[in-house]
């Protein structure tokens, strides 16, 4: 029987990858979403698409899961920008929703629990020291906290009949049908396409490690499939070593990606988010895992999707492929509630 799985975010930045992937790999994969980004699809993809349920995570029930084997969970609010606007709510989602659907997932029967984390919960490093997964955790936001705090409270829960393991995925970049242009190397490639110019806000001296998000569902699918004692209790980064990156290097790179497109530094910055991260440990916990895609090809990619489909400014700019912009339209419309729930069901598909 081929593994069954619930991969939360599917209609986000990565989850729109992820489903045609496990799919493609002969995993019954079935998406849940609650549908906020559901506007945005940027190009069109002959991937096979699974089914996805609409229904927020906090009111996922053990009956949801039931005949599911493994749930992987990426649906949270997404970034700090979003997270720092309620910090409470995005405790709220973020630590409360996810430890809610981890219990109901291990009460359905459902042992493994894929997390997708963050490098973010490493938050201020040196210039001297690379970080790695028993380096101390230094979350600087309300996004990283709920990482830092889930993280620890299913490690705890670990055992026999439950198999949690935590993804701490580096910045993401690349193509995906849910376009996000509100990620770093994927911004400097819309800015460099719409523009021709990247305008730095600083002197590009801090530094960034960055996965594409195919390398992220290929990390999410040898979780999935990995023997238990390899992955239960064990934290991960994901990512390469030689994709650390500072961030002027980033600006250079889709800079010489885009002909014709100038590149302007600025002076150093207070802003003081800057780390390196090794990548040694996925390496002996998924042995055939690789990174497959670096930012040349990222930026490359980017601009061949861009170039197919004539983007113009305006998409670019449209507010689902930022996720404060798109959340706050639809609070705004009180399509949401104060709490991000839908607050009149039958408005869904108008959103």
């Amino acid at each position: 029987m081929p593994l069954k799985v619930l991969f939360t975010g599917a209609d986000g930045y990565v989850g729109a990858l992820l489903g045609p992937y496990l799919l493609e790999r002969g995993i019954e994969a079935v998406g849940l979403d609650t549908g906020f980004y559901r506007k945005g699809w940027l190009y069109p993809t002959s991937a096979p698409r699974p089914a996805v349920i609409t229904k927020d995570i906090r009111q996922v029930t053990a009956e949801d899961l039931e005949g599911f084997d493994a749930v992987a969970h990426l649906a949270e609010l997404s970034n700090d920008p979003l997270g720092q606007q309620s910090p409470g709510l995005t405790h709220e989602i973020n630590h409360g929703g996810s430890m809610h659907l981890a219990e109901v997932a291990r009460k359905a029967g459902a042992k493994r629990f894929v997390y997708m984390s963050s490098c973010s919960v490493y938050g201020v490093g040196r210039p001297d020291k690379i970080l790695d997964e028993t380096s101390p955790v230094n979350p600087q936001t309300a996004y990283a906290e709920c990482k830092v705090k889930v993280e620890q409270d299913l490690t705890g829960r670990a055992g026999a009949d439950f198999e949690p393991c935590f993804l701490r995925n580096a910045t993401a970049y690349g193509a995906s049908p849910r376009q996000r242009f509100d990620i770093v190397l994927n911004d400097l490639c819309g800015l460099a396409w719409t523009t021709k110019k990247i305008t730095l806000q600083s002197d590009g001296s801090p530094w960034r490690p960055l996965v594409h998000a195919l390398d992220m569902c290929q990390a999410v699918w040898r979780s999935l499939i990995a023997p238990a004692d390899a992955i239960t209790g064990q934290c991960y980064n994901v990512g390469s070593n030689d994709q650390n990156y500072r961030v002027i290097e980033i600006a250079r790179i889709v800079a010489d990606s885009f002909p014709g497109c100038e590149l302007e530094v600025g002076q150093p910055s207070a802003d003081n988010r800057s780390y390196r991260v090794n990548f040694d440990k996925i390496q002996r916990v998924l042995p055939d895992f690789r990174c497959e895609w670096t930012a040349e090809k990222g930026a490359r990619q980017m601009r061949q999707v861009f170039e197919r489909i004539d983007m113009t400014p305006e998409e670019f700019r449209a507010e689902p492929y930022t996720r404060l912009k798109m959340l706050m339209r639809l609070r705004a419309a009180r399509l949401l509630d104060d709490k991000l729930y839908w607050a009149n069901p039958a408005l869904e598909a108008v959103a």
